[in-house]
């Protein structure tokens, strides 16, 4: 019994360790890297012209949907071309620093 707590022990160690060794963003090299987003989702009140909708605003928004969408446009999952061709231009450390750095921000409202 004490050598399965033990393994249990060692197991869970190690999965901590993977975990904390795992890359996290730098907002610096994020806010860097955002230039580009400012044009359309840092304008207050902007909207496409076709299709009409509002531009989603991405300051304050959750890091770890920010990575998915980013992440789903690379992959081609999400089908928006001038979000596709943005995200495929971006490494998976640029878009962790992306999201890192936009989601410190405070929300525009």
């Amino acid at each position: 019994m004490i050598r399965l707590q033990l393994l249990g022990l060692a197991a869970a160690a190690a999965l901590l360790a993977t975990a904390s060794a795992h890359a996290e963003g730098d907002k610096a090299a994020g806010r860097t890297l955002v230039y580009t987003c400012a044009g359309c989702h840092g304008i207050p009140g902007y909207a496409n012209a076709y299709p009409d909708y509002p531009v989603p605003k991405i300051a304050g928004q959750n890091e770890q949907y920010i990575i998915n969408a980013l992440n789903g446009y690379k992959s081609g999952d999400r089908t928006y071309p001038t979000m596709v061709a943005q995200a495929q231009s971006l490494s998976e450390q640029n878009i962790k620093d992306i999201a890192a750095y936009l989601s410190s921000l405070t929300p525009i409202k």
